[in-house]
């Protein structure tokens, strides 16, 4: 398998949904770099809605991610309720 990974800018927003991604994907490692956080999995790592929107307080359009984006690596796989980022093996 192969790491998938997010690079986010490092604003009020991203502390949120970086918050959300590890809580829903416990083996990701997330790592702090000046003005961008990476957080990097093996094999899949997933955004979800609802856990996003627990932690920022708001109602939350999974679309918003992309304001924040800086890079990704993985297939992306993304409807309204999700972001899955794997590769296929």
């Amino acid at each position: 398998m192969s790491k998938v990974y997010l690079a986010l800018q490092d604003n009020d927003d991203s502390r949120y949904i970086v918050e959300a991604i590890s809580e829903d994907n416990p083996s990701a490692t997330v790592i702090n770099q000046p003005a961008m956080i990476r957080i990097e999995n093996e094999g899949e790592l997933v955004v979800l809605r609802e856990t996003v929107e627990e932690k920022i307080g708001r109602e939350w359009d999974v679309q918003e991610l992309h304001l924040s984006l800086i890079t990704l690596g993985g297939n992306v796989d993304e409807d309204e309720d999700q972001l899955r980022l794997s590769w296929n093996v």
